[in-house]
């Protein structure tokens, strides 16, 4: 049900997470939330004003976050992230500034993938980004189509180490 038996490190985390432009971010998507292990430094990081939106399709994992995550910031959902544009439209909002994902598109029944790459690069705002921690380079072949310039790094210090990629929409 989570795509490791192991939590990501925090140093997989903080690198993840490191471009983001905290004081500009009004609304940051976050698919598949699992227990939280990235939510929570998401919320450290948000602004007071802006809302995290979780999407997962496990309805156990938020109803865990709701209860676990006091925080009005957030809103736990309970779906497809190939739908994230109605949802983020469903919330009030026109886009999003950036959506972090760890699902396991190598593993995703034939056009998922491709459907979460293409609604992700619309839904995000020019100068925005999809940030995408991975074990497999399969994700390439889902988000290169529809992004500008997709920035690449690795972390050694995760179980298993991890790809971290950034794609990124122009201004």
């Amino acid at each position: 049900m989570v795509g490791s038996i192991i939590p990501s490190s925090r140093i997989l985390i903080d690198k993840m997470l490191g471009p983001v432009s905290w004081k500009s971010t009004k609304l940051f998507v976050e698919y598949g939330p699992g227990v939280g292990t990235f939510t929570r430094p998401i919320l450290d990081n948000l602004p007071a004003d802006a809302t995290l939106i979780a999407i997962d399709t496990n309805p156990e994992f938020i109803r865990f976050l709701r209860q676990s995550i006091p925080d009005d910031r957030l809103i736990a959902v309970t779906g497809s992230a190939a739908d994230v544009e109605q949802i983020v439209r469903d919330h009030g909002f026109d886009h999003a500034d950036y959506v972090l994902s760890g699902l396991p598109f190598s593993t995703l029944p034939p056009g998922v993938g491709d459907a979460i790459g293409e609604a992700t690069a619309r839904v995000i705002r020019p100068g925005g980004a999809f940030l995408v921690y991975q074990f497999s380079a399969k994700v390439l072949d889902f988000i290169t189509p529809w992004f500008d310039r997709v920035d690449k790094g690795f972390e050694w210090i995760n179980v298993p180490p991890a790809k971290l990629y950034w794609a990124w929409r122009e201004l």
